[in-house]
């Protein structure tokens, strides 16, 4: 059921930028972990670049059960600390890589992940489904202690040591700090000016981070309960739509702000449709494309068009 807008709400605290502070927060338990000599060498963070390396190469020498979760996840929060509990006390049988599908959604679509929590090992390079969703700890550590039997019948018993050794991390750039303060000081321009800047550092996060201020400065000051009443009564109104758009990814339902655009695409032609489309596709790229609702959304666009 659709949760009705808070008319006291404000938007800048709906939005509040929450899959920044929760990526910050990841980024913290990097850094903690890379602080713990043990920690550091059995939890590790893969990306795309990092796979062949820290997932393929070290599954030669050492099984990898690998975690692909994201920031948003409240089940992934259950179940992370698990996994990295128990990795640190394995002392290195196992290697924990974790993946971030929001930011890392080839490889997602290559484990052809459904849901998240989604954990799956890798044994000499081959694929083998753990199990999916948050576990109580004696049922992961029976799925761990499976894995390495599994393992030991591959040939594979030595310790972490002897995997190929997995890269250290980079030190957090202070530039994501200073745009979260700018951002709560409303300064919108420079939030964005540092965010172009990291745009060198990680160019995913910091362009979701850009799309991310730009919705919270295009909000900023709208009532969103008029501007849903609004478009509600004019729904062809294009201007009206965008800012009720606009407040419906706010509070968290994309998929109306969604079908407020389509139904404009639908029903007009020429500019306005285009402008439609390109007010849809911007949401599109904030919301993320892994999203159900995007995908659903691009399915009727393009029927739309076509």
């Amino acid at each position: 059921m659709t949760t009705p807008p808070n008319p006291n709400l404000a938007l800048r605290g709906a939005v509040d930028l929450g899959a920044l502070a929760a990526a910050r927060e990841a980024q913290q338990q990097a850094q903690a972990r890379k602080a713990d000599p043990t920690a550091s060498k059995v939890i590790i963070d893969v990306t795309e670049a990092s796979f062949e390396s820290d997932v393929i190469a070290a599954s030669q020498s050492v099984p990898v059960v690998v975690d692909l979760w994201a920031t948003w996840c409240g089940p992934c929060k259950q179940l992370s600390p698990i996994l990295e509990k128990l990795a640190v006390e394995y002392a290195g049988k196992w290697i924990l890589a974790k993946v971030d599908v929001d930011a890392e959604q080839q490889i997602a679509a290559a484990f052809r992940v459904q849901s998240i929590p989604t954990i799956v090992a890798v044994i000499k390079g081959q694929v083998l489904p753990l199990f999916q969703g948050a576990l109580p700890e004696p049922q992961v550590r029976q799925y761990i202690d499976e894995l390495l039997r599994v393992a030991t019948e591959a040939g594979l018993s030595g310790p972490v040591d002897q995997a190929a050794p997995a890269p250290a991390e980079p030190e957090e750039d202070p530039r994501w700090d200073l745009a979260a303060d700018a951002i709560e000081a409303g300064q919108w321009d420079e939030a964005i000016a540092l965010y172009e800047q990291l745009r060198a550092v990680d160019p995913e996060q910091a362009a979701a981070a850009i799309a991310q201020v730009a919705l919270v400065r295009r909000t900023d000051g709208v009532d969103p309960v008029a501007a849903l009443a609004d478009a509600d009564a004019d729904p062809m109104d294009l201007a009206k739509a965008r800012v009720a758009a606009d407040v419906d990814v706010a509070r968290g339902v994309p998929e109306v702000a969604f079908e407020r655009l389509l139904t404009i695409v639908r029903a007009t032609a020429g500019d306005e449709k285009a402008a439609a489309r390109e007010a849809l596709v911007d949401l599109f790229g904030l919301v993320g494309d892994s999203d159900p609702a995007v995908i659903s959304a691009r399915t009727k666009l393009a029927n739309a068009l076509f």
